[in-house]
């Protein structure tokens, strides 16, 4: 991978670290940052350093002090811009639902990660995430066998996630007026609404705004026990964007303006009514995802 978007990489980690803090806070120690986001003090140094020309963060010695929270402009653009096991899901996904992938099929270990520019150990990772969930199935001599993506296996997922996501919504209201988590939301609402005053041209660019609002009510408190599974869900309800373009723009304006009620309930502090506007969006995804399935195994 290059240094470069190395680079990039890990400054977008420093960022999202950086977005749940609050201004005035010190930052942790070079060492500890660094184990954090996963570099070489070395690039957590270069980091820093554009965080402070940026008016980010003050550095005076090993003193680190957040000056004021990220926005928008300040995060590198690019789809190979995550944590390398974000990175390769990704690239699997989209390989897994392309034409390149059937149910029944042989995939070799290697070979895919010479085609997605890792290592081997990134690759057996995330294979081994995916068996877990009945995707994959190991074989001998470092080959899976695809499973496929079925309805059946969707709605079961859908029907984990619903459960899921009720229940991020009830920990997300109970937070505190003053907690960083209401300052994302409220950023999000913007890209929201800038994303809809444009979504004849920009709709396609709806499913990372999606996976990133969807995180961040998960991100609260999240249960132990649902780590894993939370991670394969992402994967699959980020990439089904890819497997049915018909109706694309008006289904994407849709799950905007549903996205919109979603924050508004939120934000309004009354639980019932965020409730059901996480049903309510919750609905129309299912029926989405599931048509999709079905185009798409044609």
């Amino acid at each position: 991978m290059k240094t470069n978007t190395l680079y990039k990489r890990t400054l977008n980690q420093c960022l999202d670290v950086l977005a749940r803090k609050s201004p005035g806070s010190k930052l942790a120690s070079e060492p500890v940052l660094a184990a954090e986001l996963g570099v070489s003090r070395t690039t957590l140094r270069a980091v820093l350093a554009e965080l402070s020309t940026s008016g980010i963060v003050a550095l005076d010695g090993r003193s680190k002090v957040l000056l004021r929270l990220p926005c928008a402009k300040d995060y590198q653009a690019g789809t190979d811009l995550g944590p390398l096991a974000e990175i390769v899901e990704r690239k699997f996904m989209t390989w897994m639902v392309g034409p390149d992938c059937s149910p029944g099929q042989s995939i070799n270990a290697l070979d895919l990660a010479r085609q997605f520019g890792v290592s081997t150990s990134a690759i057996r990772e995330c294979l081994n995430t995916f068996s877990h969930f009945g995707l994959l199935e190991r074989q001998s001599s470092g080959r899976w066998k695809a499973l496929g993506l079925t309805v059946d296996f969707v709605a079961e997922l859908f029907d984990m996630r619903e459960f899921m996501e009720i229940r991020a919504v009830e920990r997300f209201m109970a937070l505190p007026p003053d907690h960083a988590a209401w300052r994302t939301l409220a950023f999000l609402e913007q890209e929201h609404r800038e994303m809809l005053a444009e979504i004849s041209w920009r709709y396609r660019d709806f499913s990372d705004l999606d996976h990133r609002f969807h995180k961040l009510v998960h991100g609260i408190a999240p249960n132990r026990f649902f780590i894993n599974i939370q991670g394969v869900m992402s994967v699959i309800f980020h990439y089904h964007y890819q497997w049915s373009k018909k109706d694309e723009g008006q289904r994407n304006h849709v799950a905007v303006e549903e996205h919109l009620a979603y924050i508004a309930a939120l934000q309004s502090g009354d639980l019932n009514q965020a409730r059901h506007a996480c049903a309510e969006h919750l609905k129309t995804a299912r029926s989405t995802l599931l048509s999709s399935i079905e185009i798409a195994s044609d």
